[in-house]
């Protein structure tokens, strides 16, 4: 399977898992958004090593329409959150450890129009990292919602590993014409890394979540997680305090920009 790099895994409340390819057409029976406020919700899980993780999911399954997952395993107990909760979940395995698929996860209320999976191996520890693009529907508008799920690359001498990944996704994400959330665990621990991170989003206008109380993970005294946004407007923006992980979740607000409404 990991001979295809371009593979989605789909999770549904049905319990079936179904392989999703580039190109593959995907019915949507509804949007994700309208224009009232919605929450999203980012958090490296740390592949759900550590008690209590399901249970925060669970805190905030009915609170959020996106949940943006780094690291998350393919295990049981989080295959039965997303059924008994209704939620479509599309994961972009990095790895496979004891039979178990890890990488990012996207988990929300509906299906996405179309998806991009991405994956960049570690040039140390040759074990990759994945990243996602899904795009979703949004009540009586012709505009769609991009939203890009990241893990970054973390064992590299030099950036050249980490740009390649970053531009990745710049192809992509040119190419869309609306409003744009990106989000993850973004592994900018060094000057060089969090200046390629800073000018790649500025190269989308795109804009960053700031917490007025900033309990995010950091390594060498810089914030490994993020959000950025355009085209919408954010409301609200907290820090969610937790043993549950080695990271803290990111939760965040928003509703539509006019400027995108039809």
């Amino acid at each position: 399977m990991f001979k295809n790099r371009y593979y989605t895994l789909r999770y549904q409340a049905s319990n079936e898992v179904d392989l999703i390819l580039p190109n593959q057409q995907i019915i949507v029976n509804k949007p994700l958004i309208d224009h009232t406020p919605f929450s999203i919700l980012v958090w490296n899980i740390f592949k759900q090593k550590r008690a209590n993780c399901i249970n925060i999911l669970k805190q905030y399954a009915d609170k959020t329409k996106l949940i943006l997952l780094q690291e998350a395993q393919a295990t049981s107990p989080l295959l039965n959150f997303i059924s008994q909760h209704n939620k479509i979940a599309d994961h972009v395995p990095a790895y496979c450890f004891n039979d178990i698929y890890v990488g990012v996860m996207t988990i929300s209320n509906s299906l996405p129009t179309s998806l991009f999976s991405f994956r960049e191996r570690e040039p140390l520890i040759r074990v990759s990292k994945s990243a996602l693009i899904t795009i979703y529907p949004i009540s009586n508008s012709k505009q769609q919602l991009l939203v890009a799920n990241m893990h970054a690359v973390n064992f590299s001498i030099g950036v050249k590993a980490y740009r390649q990944q970053m531009h990745m996704l710049l192809n992509r994400i040119k190419e869309h014409n609306g409003p744009i959330i990106l989000a993850g665990d973004f592994n900018a621990w060094s000057k060089q890394r969090l200046h390629l991170l800073y000018q790649f989003v500025r190269s989308f206008e795109l804009k960053s979540v700031n917490f007025s109380v900033d309990m995010r993970k950091t390594f060498m005294g810089r914030p490994l997680d993020f959000v950025f946004y355009r085209g919408l407007q954010l409301n609200t923006a907290e820090i969610i305090s937790t043993t549950a992980s080695d990271h803290n979740p990111l939760l965040a607000n928003f509703r539509l920009d006019s400027h995108w409404q039809d």
